[in-house]
């Protein structure tokens, strides 16, 4: 088996693998307050709940971008599983040929979705991550990572709303069935669900363009992330949703370095 971990600014990820089939997933919150041994208890717990054996797990592989919680991860494996993790980063073969003007600027989750997207769906791509940043990436049908779009979340937008605007309550974010609407909380989920699917499809439009003029075929559009459903409910542009697509990057990129 190998574990791998997906860690983002809001939730930590983890997955555990059997080969190529994924056999248990967990979602941690991210704390860099927390200590190696309380992440080393709550994950080894979650093992023991799944009927998993730790000492079973071969390997580790991480993306992280917290830089300030790896120190307690990093030591978590080394203690409970005695093993040296995989840290996704510069040195690590990923077999994509990254275009950034500075290509450690790039967050480590855009490449490993990156590299997921490349080896399942082998062809020129867009990428969505709906995090707690949402992330567009393009990529070409040859695996050149050509750059991208960052947003803000949806959930940061919406909390937003609530945190500086007196009289607007925070809200649940579903999709209303107008935008016409006759009540507050109503009004504020159309804008904000509504609003954000028109930002996602007019960046999804652009992409396309650019990327078809520089002679990619038209592009896949992939979405994973907790509320790419939601988004997908209304879009004109997005293909597919992946929500493990991040997972399987991890192990991809894990079975390119694991020697």
């Amino acid at each position: 088996m190998i574990l791998v971990l997906d860690v983002g600014n809001t939730n930590i990820v983890l997955g555990v693998y059997k080969d190529k089939e994924l056999i248990a997933c967990w979602r941690l919150s991210t704390d860099s307050e927390r200590t190696a041994d309380e992440y080393g208890i709550q994950v080894v717990d979650l093992f023991l709940h799944n009927k998993l054996d730790p000492s079973d797990v071969e390997g580790v592989i991480i993306s992280s971008v917290v830089p300030n919680i790896m120190y307690s991860l990093e030591h978590m494996i080394l203690k409970y599983f005695e093993i040296r993790p995989i840290i996704v980063g510069p040195g690590v073969k990923t077999g994509i040929n990254i275009k950034y003007d500075n290509p450690k600027e790039v967050g480590a989750d855009r490449i490993v979705n990156a590299v997921a997207t490349r080896e399942i769906y082998k062809r020129s791509a867009i990428i969505i991550d709906f995090g707690t940043a949402t992330t567009f990436c393009a990529l070409t049908e040859k695996g050149d990572y050509l750059g991208g779009t960052i947003c803000p979340g949806i959930k940061i937008s919406s909390e937003a709303l609530f945190e500086r605007a007196a009289k607007l309550p925070r809200i649940e974010l579903i999709k209303p069935a107008c935008v016409i609407c006759k009540n507050t909380v109503a009004s504020m989920q159309a804008g904000i669900v509504y609003g954000y699917i028109g930002q996602v499809d007019y960046i999804i439009s652009k992409m396309k363009k650019e990327m078809m003029d520089l002679g990619e075929n038209e592009p896949l559009v992939v979405a994973t992330g907790g509320l790419a459903k939601l988004i997908n409910q209304e879009s004109k542009f997005m293909d597919l949703i992946d929500p493990t697509l991040t997972l399987k990057g991890l192990r991809i990129i894990y079975e390119k370095n694991k020697e």
